[in-house]
């Protein structure tokens, strides 16, 4: 009695195993075949049901824009186009032929010429994503802006497909258009389309020939305080003119603008790339210094913009040592800055210990980097440096030594190369020494302790002004809350908290947006 019950519930547990892998071995086989499916391809019913849920998202993302843009026009408020343009770095990644043909086909009618205009530079296979659904749900365009911002996207997806020439003469019809309606609500939308314009330009190797039209409308948004086109338009001149390396007119463009204090910060970072480097190649390396520190400063810290960094760190680098300073080491020991700042650290090396063959031969090395970089010109500026620091350690290290020795420790070609260096050293105040020309050496005088000199109160003087400096930016950037009086009512009050708390948002979200093709400088 007692070994039955035992043997049933043996077979009962068998039973239970048995029907448990009846019950999913159907289940095993389909899980297989969607694995081999799945290693093979994707099924055309479930790839079809992705691509066009993803292009719907898009399409509707778009749409959520289109409302923006047309509520900035209504009340005014530019806050709204600019969250609308904030978000096409990340639409720009969606953007596809069937995207823009669907959003075509769904705001202009078929008689319009705006619809025939942007369908056909997407070419024959974008209007055979077209569906009737499209064609049946038209919402018309009311607003110029959301027109101009089709043409926009249009462009973009021209400049990513590598569509120069398509992309020129869209960009030409854009810009005449905007030029022609005059609207205040789109300034935001005019600084990204004159972006996109000069950059189709600059791809085709033809920037000189827009640099007239870009004036023009340099001095058009100045006249009507258009602060991001102003901005964006005086960094695309600035760009043009590096372009052909015409630093004199650029210097006058500098000297004859204002460049707006309400200007985004992206486009202050790059407008102090530029002066910084007019600043360099003018020999004014302090401006220089200072201009750079605030274009890294103000820059994104992402690695979105990891080739603005780099651009920049490589010339603050120069000028620092134009300066006599030595930059710090964990300045190449970033990641983002790493590999791209090898060549200059072996030109800081050389120069901290007045190497002058080991900086000619990593000058030899990096030529072509350095010529890339449009930095060999001052750094052939360098070679004076590393000479004047040869010397210094020299004096520091003798108190009499021959011109003969200089000659051979600094590997100059005469004795009279280096009498006239060490001359020039001696009235530029770099060593404190004199030299005895028949006797043919030089004599280093005691050193005097630096903290007696004004040296000190120069360095503390650049510090205080910085500090200054930094503290009246911070008080222009601060954001009060919004006043309230008592008879106002609840939803009143809850829509004020909202606007704050956009506006609040909106503001922390303006340094970290850079489109991709703004990092290259």
């Amino acid at each position: 009695m007692s070994d039955a019950p035992r043997r049933s519930t043996r077979l009962n547990k068998g039973q239970e195993e048995e029907a448990k892998k009846t019950k999913h071995a159907d289940h095993d086989v389909e899980m297989e075949d969607t694995t081999d499916a799945t290693k093979d391809g994707d099924k055309p019913e479930e790839k079809v049901l992705g691509v066009k849920e993803l292009e719907a998202i898009a399409i509707a993302d778009i749409k959520q824009h289109f409302v923006l843009f047309t509520k900035s026009a209504k009340t005014h408020e530019a806050r709204f186009a600019v969250r609308a343009l904030r978000s096409v770095s990340s639409l720009r990644k969606r953007l596809t032929a069937a995207v823009l043909a669907r959003t075509i086909a769904s705001s202009y009618t078929k008689d319009e010429e705006e619809r025939q205009r942007l369908l056909g530079y997407l070419g024959p296979e974008a209007l055979s994503s077209i569906t009737s659904e499209d064609e049946a749900t038209v919402t018309k365009v009311d607003t110029p802006e959301v027109g101009v911002y089709l043409h926009l996207l249009v462009m973009i997806y021209l400049l990513d497909q590598g569509q120069i020439e398509k992309g020129i003469e869209l960009s030409n019809v854009t810009v005449k258009t905007v030029q022609e309606l005059n609207r205040r609500s789109l300034d935001q939308l005019a600084a990204k389309v004159y972006f996109y314009y000069a950059r189709f330009y600059e791809l085709a190797g033809r920037l000189a020939e827009i640099r007239p039209t870009l004036l023009n409308a340099q001095r058009t948004a100045t006249l009507r305080r258009d602060d991001d086109t102003q901005s964006t338009l005086i960094n695309l001149l600035l760009r043009n003119y590096f372009h052909y390396n015409l630093y004199d007119q650029a210097d006058k463009l500098v000297s004859k603008t204002t460049f707006p204090e309400n200007a985004t910060n992206n486009q202050l970072a790059r407008y102090m790339y530029y002066l910084g480097r007019i600043k360099a190649i003018q020999l004014e390396y302090t401006e220089s210094h200072q201009s750079l520190l605030q274009a890294v400063r103000k820059a994104p810290q992402n690695t979105v913009t990891a080739g603005f960094q780099q651009e920049a760190n490589k010339l603050l680098i120069i000028v620092q040592l134009l300066m006599g300073e030595i930059p710090e080491r964990s300045l190449f020991r970033q990641p983002v800055l790493r590999k791209a700042l090898v060549p200059y650290f072996q030109i800081t090396q050389a120069v901290r210990v007045g190497d002058l063959t080991k900086f000619q031969e990593t000058l030899a090395t990096h030529a072509a980097t350095f010529n890339t970089d449009k930095n060999y010109t001052l750094i052939l500026r360098l070679r004076h440096n590393v000479i004047k620091t040869g010397i210094r350690m020299i004096s520091l290290s003798y108190s009499r030594i021959s011109l003969r020795d200089v000659c051979l420790k600094l590997h100059l070609d005469s004795e009279e190369d280096a009498e006239y260096i060490v001359a020039k050293s001696i009235r530029d105040g770099v060593i404190d020494a004199t030299i005895d020309h028949e006797k043919g050496f030089m004599r280093s005088k005691e050193n005097v302790d630096i903290y007696s000199t004004n040296e000190p109160q120069h360095a503390f003087h650049q510090r205080i002004g910085f500090c200054l400096k930094l503290h009246n930016d911070s008080v222009k950037a601060m954001r009060f809350p919004l006043k309230v009086t008592p008879n106002q009512d609840a939803a009143e009050l809850e829509a004020a908290r909202d606007q704050e708390k956009t506006l609040v948002q909106e503001i922390a979200e303006a340094d970290e947006d850079m489109d991709e093709d703004h990092d290259e400088l």
